[in-house]
C-alpha cells in the first residue's frame, strides 16, 4: 500500500483549506441573502402598518413617533450598544481593528439582532430611516459569526458581508461590489476579490429566488434630450454635493458632541434628546401631510413611474426628518432616505428645464445628493443606474455624481461613514491605529 507524501498531504490540506474558504464565503452569501430579503418584507409591513395608524389618525404620530425613538434609543444603550445609526461606520471599523473582543463588539449577531429588531421599530413609529444600511452591518454580523475562529480572515469576511448586503438589499450586485471596493476598503485586494464576488453572487441569487428579479426603482428609459437639458448635470451636482455635505456634517458633529451645556446634556440625557427628535420629526410627517415616513422609496418610485412631480417642500421636509432621525440614535440607515431627498431636490429644480423630462432631473438630484452624503461618487452612480435599470443615463449619472462629491467637500471634509467609523474604533481599541480609515 502507497502512503501518501509529505507534500501531496500539505497539498492535500492547501487545497482543502482553500475550499474551505470559498464555501464558508458563499455559505455566508446565502445567510446575507436571506436576511436581508427577510428585512425587507418585514420592513414593507412595518409601514404598512404606521401608515394605517395616522391615516385614521394624523395627529398620532405625535405621540407614537417621539414615545417610539425615545424606546429605540433606550433598548439600543441598555440592550444592543453599537447598533445604532446606519450600521455602516461599525462594519468599517470592525474591518480595521485587530482585536477580536472589539470587532465582536461591533459585528455580532447579538448587534445583528438588535439592528433587525430596532430598524423595524423604527419604522413602525414612523422614522425616516432606510433598511440598506442595517443591511451592511447585518452581513458583516453574520460573516463575521461565521469566521470567528479564523481571525486572519476577519477582514475579508467584514468586507463580503457588507458587500453582499448591499447587493441583496438593492438586488444591485455591481453596486455591492464597488461598495466593498469604494466605501469599505478604499481599496482593491486581489486576494479576496474572487471570494467578495462569490458571496455577492450568493446573496443576490439568494434574493433573486425569494423575491424574483426586479428593479429597485422599477425600470425607466428617462435621457437628456438636447444641450440645455445637461445644464441641469452641474446645477444638480452642486446643489444635492452642498445639501449632502450639510447632512454629513451636522451628522458627524452630533455624533462627536459639543463642549457646552447642551452638548452634555444630550450626553447626558439620550432618550429625552430621541424623544425631542422624535416630535420634531412627527412635526415634519405632519407638515408634509404624512410624505417624509418611513425609506420615501414607495413615493420616489411612484413619482419616477409616473413621470410626476414630488411636492415641492418633499426635500426639505424629508431632509429635516432624516436629520432628526440620524442624531437621535436611533438604529437606521440613511441610504434610502438620502435617495429620497436626492429625488425631491431634483424635482424642485426640473421645472428650471422646461421640456426636460423629469424622471431624469430626478435621477440626477438622487445620485448628487446622495454622492455628496456618502463621498463615494462611483458607488453613487453604479447603485442609482442598477435600481433604475437606466444606462442611457450613466454618462450624466457620473459626471453629476462626481461634481456632487467636490461640491460637498467644501461643506465635509470627509465622508460620513469613514468619519464616524474613526469614532467606532477609538471607543473599542484607543490604543490602536486609524489612519488608514
Amino acid at each position: 500500500m502507497t502512503f501518501p507524501s509529505n507534500r501531496q498531504r500539505r497539498l492535500f490540506r492547501l487545497v482543502s483549506a482553500r475550499w474551505q474558504r470559498r464555501a464558508l464565503f458563499l455559505l455566508g452569501g446565502i445567510a446575507v441573502g436571506a436576511a436581508a430579503v427577510a428585512l425587507a418584507q418585514l420592513a414593507d409591513l412595518a409601514q404598512i402598518a404606521f401608515g394605517a395608524v395616522v391615516s385614521h389618525f394624523q395627529y398620532a404620530s405625535l405621540m407614537l413617533t417621539p414615545a417610539g425613538f425615545a424606546l429605540s434609543v433606550f433598548l439600543t444603550n441598555r440592550f444592543f450598544q453599537n447598533a445604532q445609526g446606519s450600521g455602516i461606520p461599525q462594519a468599517i471599523a470592525a474591518r480595521h481593528l485587530t482585536d477580536q473582543t472589539a470587532r465582536e463588539s461591533l459585528v455580532s449577531l447579538r448587534v445583528a439582532a438588535g439592528k433587525i429588531l430596532l430598524t423595524l421599530f423604527g419604522l413602525l413609529c414612523g422614522a425616516s430611516v432606510g433598511r440598506e444600511g442595517p443591511t451592511v452591518q447585518i452581513g458583516a454580523s453574520i460573516m463575521f459569526a461565521l469566521g470567528r475562529f479564523s481571525p486572519r480572515r476577519q477582514p475579508g469576511l467584514i468586507l463580503a458581508g457588507a458587500a453582499a448586503g448591499v447587493a441583496a438589499a438593492f438586488n444591485t450586485p455591481l453596486a455591492g461590489i464597488v461598495f466593498g471596493i469604494e466605501e469599505m476598503s478604499r481599496a482593491f485586494e486581489t486576494r479576496t476579490s474572487s471570494l467578495i464576488i462569490g458571496a455577492v453572487i450568493a446573496a443576490g441569487l439568494t434574493s433573486l429566488a425569494l423575491m424574483g428579479n426586479y428593479t429597485y426603482f422599477g425600470t425607466s428609459a428617462t435621457a437628456l434630450r438636447n444641450g440645455t437639458d445637461w445644464l441641469a448635470v452641474p446645477l444638480c451636482g452642486v446643489a444635492g454635493g452642498l445639501a449632502g455635505g450639510l447632512f454629513s456634517r451636522i451628522l458627524i458633529a452630533m455624533a462627536r458632541g459639543f463642549a457646552n451645556p447642551v452638548g452634555r446634556a444630550i450626553k447626558n440625557y439620550p432618550v429625552g434628546f430621541a424623544a425631542i427628535c422624535g416630535f420634531a420629526a412627527a412635526i415634519c410627517g405632519i407638515a408634509s401631510d404624512g410624505a417624509i415616513y418611513g425609506t420615501g422609496y414607495q413615493q420616489v418610485k411612484s413619482a419616477l413611474e409616473a413621470g410626476a412631480q414630488l411636492p415641492a417642500s418633499f426635500s426639505v421636509w424629508k431632509f429635516l426628518a432624516t436629520t432628526f432621525a440620524s442624531i437621535s440614535g436611533m438604529p437606521g440607515g440613511i441610504f434610502a432616505p438620502s435617495l429620497a431627498v436626492g429625488a425631491g431636490l431634483g424635482s424642485n429644480i426640473a421645472p428650471l428645464f422646461h421640456g426636460a423630462p423629469l424622471p431624469a432631473i430626478m435621477l440626477l438630484g438622487m445620485v448628487s445628493y446622495f454622492a455628496g452624503v456618502v463621498q463615494a461618487p462611483i458607488t453613487a452612480f453604479v447603485i442609482v443606474t442598477e435600481m433604475t435599470d437606466n444606462h442611457a443615463m450613466v454618462v450624466p449619472l457620473m459626471a453629476a455624481a462626481l461634481i456632487a462629491h467636490a461640491s460637498s467637500r467644501l461643506i465635509c471634509k470627509e465622508g460620513v461613514y469613514h468619519a464616524l467609523a474613526k469614532g467606532f474604533v477609538e471607543r473599542a481599541a484607543p490604543a490602536q491605529q486609524i489612519t488608514s480609515i
